[in-house]
């Protein structure tokens, strides 16, 4: 979807202006390009702190990258959450094994998406150590993971208000830009310059403030909606975790617990109660079939 936005935009705004005679090298202006993107990349940096870059840079990378939060994705978030609950069944020393280094734990590598999301698999075993230090009411869970939450996801869409506000001043960078090629123009008319060579400048001064328009509402603002819809996705996973937690401490068995965080999942991804419960079936007859073969 992505690669069809980009060339439905491409196509019609450089399809349409070939369409009407323009020629390709009239907008080819790279010296303009250097003194808009130059400006807004410094203006980025100076307003943001390096982990917040750093974090911009990450879910830029997620958005063209082929892992998304898809069926899979929380087929293993659901499995892994009831198969911890199990665990933690027997008694919540039992989840030390796997909380205290989840990506050497045999049941955590049996979910390699969720191994791929540090964020979650911290916002997981972290919980799962708070519920195991001692008694922890429902009511206390939810306060508490409310408040991380609020604060995890304020931190995550700062990179895309951030993007945000550099796209809004695009246009701005593009008149900039506009502004020095007039000052350039009038320059060369004090020269002698001819007429040919004075309409030559002012096009490419034009040409800066079409940059910045272009990228304002054609490339760094739909980026940054697509990162706000990104960090509301791992919202939404991270919600149902908090749902999964809160039900089972409130003495919900595990698979009401894992219905209940089932239902906060975004709805193109959101698998009903049967498939929950045909792959906790399946899950369970695998172990079945794994502890009659080593008993064998």
């Amino acid at each position: 979807m992505q690669i069809l936005g980009i060339l439905i935009v491409l196509g019609a705004v450089f399809g349409g202006y070939l369409l009407m005679g323009g020629a390709v090298l009239a907008i080819w202006q790279p010296n303009e390009l250097i003194v808009i993107c130059g400006a807004a990349l410094g203006a980025l940096v100076l307003a943001n702190p390096k982990h917040v870059l750093v974090e911009m840079m990450g879910q830029m990378k997620k958005i063209v990258g082929k892992h998304k939060h898809d069926s899979e994705f929380q087929r293993q978030l659901l499995l892994l959450m009831y198969e911890l609950l199990q665990t933690a069944a027997g008694g919540l020393k039992a989840l030390d094994a796997h909380v205290e280094a989840p990506k050497e734990s045999p049941m955590f590598q049996r979910y390699p998406l969720i191994l791929e999301e540090p964020k979650l698999l911290a916002f997981i075993v972290d919980n799962f150590r708070l519920m195991a230090m001692g008694k922890i009411n429902a009511h206390e869970l939810e306060g508490v993971l409310e408040q991380e939450l609020e604060a995890i996801h304020e931190e995550l869409s700062q990179p895309a208000k951030s993007l945000h506000k550099v796209a809004e001043g695009m246009p701005g960078f593009g008149i900039l830009a506009a502004v020095l090629g007039i000052v350039i123009t009038m320059n060369s008319v004090g020269e002698g310059a001819d007429t040919a060579e004075i309409a030559e400048h002012i096009g490419a001064a034009m040409v800066g403030t079409f940059i910045g328009i272009f990228f304002c509402y054609g490339v760094l603002d739909p980026i940054s909606g697509m990162m706000k819809q990104l960090v509301n996705s791992e919202a939404s996973t991270m919600e149902t975790v908090k749902v999964v937690l809160v039900t089972h401490v409130a003495g919900k068995p595990p698979l009401l617990a894992i219905d209940a965080g089932r239902r906060l999942i975004q709805l193109n991804t959101k698998p009903s109660f049967a498939q929950l419960e045909a792959w906790i079936n399946a899950m369970a007859d695998g172990d079945d079939a794994g502890a009659a073969k080593r008993k064998a």
